[in-house]
């Protein structure tokens, strides 16, 4: 069975392995990669794939399901119920253009990956903070 999503895992990010498979579906939602109805990969599928404990994925799953984003359903695996596309995501694959762009000149001017994610992480916040104030 092809799924949308294929989860990786971090052991560096210091976020509990459950949590990166939720903000990954999150991540899928925000983006439109995923959609009302997919199907996300079995707990067996992704215990395959990433060699971690089966209580972890479920706990995961339940996690979204609780906050109505995916439903269960017994013998047939999880399923999206719900979306968090915004709006404006015809507007994605421009933006994203742009952000590679960028993300090549910080690569260009030396950046690793954690400073990018500093400087993008930081310049969010004060962007955030100026709208607002």
């Amino acid at each position: 069975m092809l799924h949308v999503i294929e989860f990786h895992l971090d052991p560096r990010s210091g976020v509990a392995t459950y949590l990166q498979i939720v903000q990954q579906v999150k991540e899928a939602l925000r983006l439109g990669t995923i959609d009302v109805g997919d199907q996300l990969p079995t707990v067996r599928e992704v215990v395959a794939d990433l060699a971690i404990n089966p209580n972890t994925v479920a706990k995961a799953y339940r996690d979204l399901e609780r906050e109505g984003l995916v439903v269960a359903r017994q013998g047939r695996g999880t399923f999206v119920a719900s979306t968090l596309a915004p709006a404006s995501l015809r507007h994605h694959d421009e933006l994203r253009a742009t952000l590679e762009l960028w993300l090549e000149s910080a690569a260009t001017a030396g950046l690793d990956e954690e400073s990018i994610r500093a400087l993008i992480s930081a310049t969010l916040r004060e962007s955030l903070a100026r709208r607002v104030a």
